[in-house]
């Protein structure tokens, strides 16, 4: 086998392999043969077939087999022998087939870049430090108590906080419109359900009320024909309601499921709920810094061979998010272009610091992930066991996890400091 290899692009390759027809020519005769023992041919026995009718009926067929084994088994050889790292499959274009004579073909592919990471000590990280007080968790339990609030009916003027029973017919140059007409809507005001100045036309209302409204809709609203146009709206109040919230004791805690403890013990679930949250979310943010920082001090080329996989792959995500089965209405490939660029990048480095720190997934770190996933469930410890016996599950986990700990590596030889920050200023950035 002759390997000629010439760079036709920073990362394309035109790989040159020439196979002698000594070499193909044997192959041949020794599957005709043995296709000569069983061949079912009119007008002969099995196994009595002469060699010329064989090669007259499956030699081509037979030929083409042999070819194009060759080609994957010599490609192979061939990358492996020139020490080349295709970054995907090759394109391969026959130069010669005649029999008799040598086969050549030609591959061309993309290899993968070859990194030498820079710059490491030099990633900086602000690690936010999220204090949660006593207000935090006051504010968060009023978030429970209306999750279980009730509604009354009062004799008084609607004021913010309150839920107003509306009917609605609106108008659009005098001709009614799709979803301009509702009976018994629940508005709650100060909510934002509704558009500004509907919402500013119910403040102040009393049941019986009738009126009629002028509103009109932002240029980006999701009705394209309704988009900076003004409708009149005619009003009916049915009646102005307040909200009850449950009082703020043991009560409160049975309505959520806790037992034992009353609400001392749900104050404590709850601050327990907001740390994983925040530490969920200080993860992902010092993640995003790591990634961006090794990002920008490791310029490199990618081969569009794999940008083109990622972009595909995150068409398809996007379609299962929004529910799309018709490939006429997914998503355009090409506004996957660059954060498909990006992923294929920040892959490769990742993978070269991987490699080159000789990383190893630690088995306690992917128990310990497994259970902060499992923790909000009441029978956490058998959805742990559950989920650590579900092959599927562990093989998308065990890669996130090593990444984590490239992560925490790369953070660790940075430039690290703290910032202390309130969780609902953090939370709600």
């Amino acid at each position: 086998m002759m390997v000629t290899v010439e760079s036709t692009g920073t990362l394309q390759r035109r790989m040159r392999v020439e196979l002698p027809a000594e070499r193909i020519e044997k192959e041949v005769e020794t599957r005709l043969k043995r296709v000569g023992r069983t061949a079912k041919i009119k007008g002969f026995r099995p196994g009595k077939v002469p060699a010329k009718v064989v090669r007259k009926h499956y030699g081509g067929q037979i030929r083409q087999e042999v070819l194009s084994e060759l080609m994957q088994k010599s490609y192979s050889d061939a990358v492996q022998q020139e020490n080349l790292n295709p970054a995907g499959g090759p394109q391969i274009e026959p130069v010669s087939t005649g029999s008799g004579e040598d086969f050549a073909y030609v591959a061309t592919f993309e290899v993968l870049p070859e990194i030498e990471l820079k710059g490491l000590d030099k990633i900086k990280v602000e690690r936010p430090v999220v204090e949660i007080g006593d207000s935090d968790c006051d504010d968060m339990l009023d978030n429970l108590r209306r999750q279980r609030a009730s509604w009354k009916t009062v004799e008084r003027a609607a004021a913010d906080g309150d839920r107003v029973i509306v009917d609605f017919d609106g108008r659009l140059d005098g001709e009614p419109f799709d979803g301009g007409k509702g009976s018994e809507v629940p508005v709650v005001l100060g909510q934002g359900q509704m558009l500004p100045d509907f919402e500013k036309g119910l403040a102040g209302v009393s049941a019986g009320d009738t009126k009629t409204i002028k509103v009109k809709f932002p240029k980006d609203y999701h009705a394209e024909d309704l988009q900076g146009k003004k409708a009149e709206f005619d009003l009916k109040v049915h009646r102005v309601e307040e909200q009850e919230l449950p009082p703020l004791d043991d009560s409160l805690a049975a309505m959520y499921g806790v037992e034992e403890g009353g609400l001392e013990q749900l104050r404590r679930d709850v601050v327990d709920n907001m740390r994983r949250e925040a530490d969920d979310k200080i993860r992902n943010d010092v993640k995003e810094q790591v990634m961006e920082g090794l990002l920008a001090a490791n310029p490199v080329e990618v081969p569009k061979s794999l940008v083109e996989q990622e972009m595909h792959t995150m068409q398809h995500e996007a379609m299962r998010r929004l529910g799309i089965e018709d490939h006429a209405q997914a998503p355009p490939r090409e506004r996957f272009a660059e954060p498909a660029e990006r992923r294929v990048r920040l892959g490769l480095l990742l993978r070269q610091f991987i490699e080159d720190n000789d990383l190893r997934l630690d088995p306690e770190r992917l128990r310990q992930r497994v259970e902060e996933i499992c923790s909000s469930y009441e029978n956490s410890s058998e959805m742990v066991q559950t989920y650590l016996s579900n092959p599927r599950l562990m093989q998308q986990l065990e890669p996130l996890v090593l990444e984590e700990q490239a992560v925490d590596l790369l953070r660790e030889g940075g430039v690290e400091k703290e910032k202390k920050v309130a969780f609902k200023d953090y939370m709600n950035h």
